[in-house]
């Protein structure tokens, strides 16, 4: 679903689709939320973001070509602790 707010271009539930080996997986993966096509954000709300998490968004950078990310934990008191920056 396409939404347009303040003039960015946003789609959440975007699927990403997977090829491996001749056989391909229209809805491989999900992405939360894509920005402009360039910012994959995926949501969280975990008592501590763990390694899998960020394995998970490295996935989903490599497989769309983006190279930039953000993971979000909402479970925080702060929100500015709960953001991981991911480059690749």
């Amino acid at each position: 679903m396409k939404i347009v707010n303040a003039g960015y271009l946003a789609e959440k539930e975007k699927a990403l689709p997977l090829v491996y080996e001749n056989v391909k997986l229209d809805i491989g993966y999900r992405i939360d939320i894509l920005v402009e096509n360039k910012l994959i954000l995926e949501i969280k709300a975990v008592e501590a973001l763990a390694d899998i998490h960020t394995a998970q968004v490295l996935t989903y950078m490599k497989l769309s070509g983006n190279r930039l990310g953000l993971l979000l934990n909402f479970n925080v008191k702060l929100l500015k602790d709960g953001i991981k920056r991911l480059v690749l």
